[in-house]
Order: C-alpha cells, then sequence, then structure tokens
C-alpha cells in the first residue's frame, strides 16, 4: 500500500476518534494544576486561548467531536492516590481525563465561544452535583418508623405525582419551573423547561429528575422551600403562579406572595418594578390530598 494512502487513511481515522478535553475552568484551579512540574502552562487565559484556537477549532476544523469536561483539581488527586498514579505525569491526566467522559458533568464543542461553553459547563457541574447531594441525602433517611417504607423512595414517588400534577394543570405554552429548598449547609435550586409543540410536551429527563429529586428532599424533610411556575405563549401575558412546600406538600402562594417575591429585591428588600406582560396569578387547584398527619413520609 502507498504511503499516501496510509496517511489518508490515519486522516480519516482520526477523524472517526471522538476526543474529551478537560478543562480547568476558574483561575483558582488552574494554580493548583500548576504544581505539577509537567503542566507547562503557566497563565491561565492563555491556557484557554490555546485551547480555544489551537485544539478545538482545529479538531472541528478537521471534521473531529470534543467533548469538553470539568476538570476539577481535588478530584484528579484523590483520583491519583486512589490509583496509585503519578499525578505529575500526563498520562495520569489522560487517564482521570477519559474517566470524566463516563462520569463528570460534559458537553459537546459546537463552535460556540469558548466564554460561553465555560458558563454552560460551570452550570452543568453545579447540577449534577445537586442531584447527587439530594440523592444522598433521600437515601440516608431509612426506612419509616411506623410502617417501614423507603421514606426517600416514597417522597420520590410523591414528588414525580405532584410535578405530573402541575404540569398537567398548567396553561398551554412553554414552562420554565424552578424548585428551592432551604436548608444546611445551603439551599438546593433546581430548574426544569418544558416546551409544548402541539399536544406534545418536551423536555430534558435528565432536568426532570434532578428537579424531582431536590423537590422530594424537601418534602421528605419538611425543609422550607417552594416551587414558582412561568409559562409563556404567543400573544398572551406570561403567567407566574406558585407553592410554598409545607407538611409534605404544597400549600398554594397567593397572588399578592407571587407579586411580592418576584418584585422584591432578595439583598436589599426594595420594591423592583413589575415586569410588562406578566400576570401573576394564584394556581389552579392541582386536586392534591396530601397525606394524614402522623403518616407523611
Amino acid at each position: 500500500m502507498a504511503h499516501t494512502d496510509i496517511r489518508t487513511m490515519r486522516r480519516v481515522l482520526r477523524r472517526e476518534i471522538a476526543g474529551t478535553i478537560g478543562l480547568i475552568t476558574d483561575e483558582h484551579d488552574f494554580r493548583a494544576m500548576r504544581r505539577y512540574r509537567t503542566f507547562t502552562f503557566d497563565d491561565h487565559a492563555v491556557y484557554l486561548k490555546q485551547v480555544e484556537g489551537g485544539l478545538l477549532r482545529t479538531r472541528a476544523l478537521q471534521g473531529s467531536h470534543t467533548t469538553v469536561a470539568l476538570f476539577d483539581p481535588e478530584e484528579y488527586a484523590e483520583y491519583c492516590t486512589h490509583k496509585g498514579l503519578d499525578p505529575d505525569h500526563p498520562s495520569s491526566r489522560t487517564r482521570f481525563t477519559a474517566r470524566l467522559a463516563v462520569t463528570g458533568p460534559t458537553l459537546p464543542y459546537e463552535g460556540q465561544p469558548l466564554a460561553d461553553l465555560l458558563a454552560s459547563l460551570v452550570d452543568e457541574g453545579i447540577r449534577q452535583a445537586t442531584w447527587e447531594y439530594a440523592t444522598t441525602l433521600l437515601a440516608r433517611l431509612g426506612a419509616c418508623t411506623a410502617c417501614g417504607e423507603d421514606i426517600g423512595r416514597a417522597a420520590f414517588t410523591r414528588a414525580s405525582d405532584l410535578l405530573a400534577r402541575i404540569l398537567d394543570t398548567a396553561p398551554p405554552g412553554d414552562r420554565h419551573l424552578v424548585c428551592s429548598v432551604t436548608g444546611p449547609p445551603e439551599t438546593l435550586i433546581a430548574a426544569l423547561h418544558t416546551t409544548q409543540d402541539g399536544d406534545s410536551l418536551a423536555f430534558d429527563e435528565t432536568e426532570a429528575l434532578e428537579f424531582t429529586t431536590v423537590l422530594a428532599l424537601g418534602l421528605a424533610t419538611e425543609s422550607p422551600g417552594g416551587l414558582v411556575l412561568r409559562t409563556s405563549a404567543p400573544d398572551r401575558p406570561d403567567r407566574v403562579y406558585g407553592w410554598r412546600l409545607r407538611e409534605h406538600g404544597l400549600r398554594p402562594l397567593t397572588a399578592g406572595e407571587v407579586f411580592d417575591a418576584y418584585c422584591t429585591d432578595v439583598d436589599t428588600g426594595d420594591l423592583i418594578s413589575p415586569e410588562s406582560d406578566v400576570d401573576y396569578c394564584a394556581p389552579p387547584d392541582l386536586g392534591d390530598d396530601p397525606p394524614p398527619h402522623g403518616h407523611q413520609h
């Protein structure tokens, strides 16, 4: 076979390989990586510019698909200790990055500006961490001492039912839901976007799972929290309404409470002008009967 044919074949094969790049997103993490002699970059801005121009764009021009993962130096050090690897060796970073492709938050590079990709990647990391944390807390609740039922599983089933009722009773249009649960050590927030196409409703199943898990945690632990829904449809005002988490269920907010929540600055308490073309209203009846007191897991 001629050398030209071999080179052509190699080029074709390189295009077929999907690669994962572990990206160090912030200055603090970048400084942590500089302690390794084989990590040769000394400026975060230059590093990001090289990743975007010299790697991502080049691979895209060659027709290669690239996935970008969030590279955490602390996780990397723990991984190397666990596996008995030298962290100051490029092959160790390669192995860790390959693992990130399976376990960590990742996003495909599709030609978007690196700043946008970084922001989305960080958001994805927060989403995944929130879901993992809420899942762990739910699992730790154990079984109900009265009936032996798994409290976390029962709360997840109830949260799934409530979410289905909320979507079924919502006005037509695209929906944006936000659930927040307050508790030590921090407030957990999950969002769910749904879009309407005719009679069908489309949403990201991972988002729905994360949203349901956070809601379930709030229900199971009776933590302070709330759920707000905003619907948008052509040629009509947006509608905003919501509920408080109360006694393993949802208590409707009045139109005034929704207005106050949206039109008050969280930090200062000052009033904010309401948006135009937005109706702040009471939610529809979910037809929901909370479990009787004393058996509320």
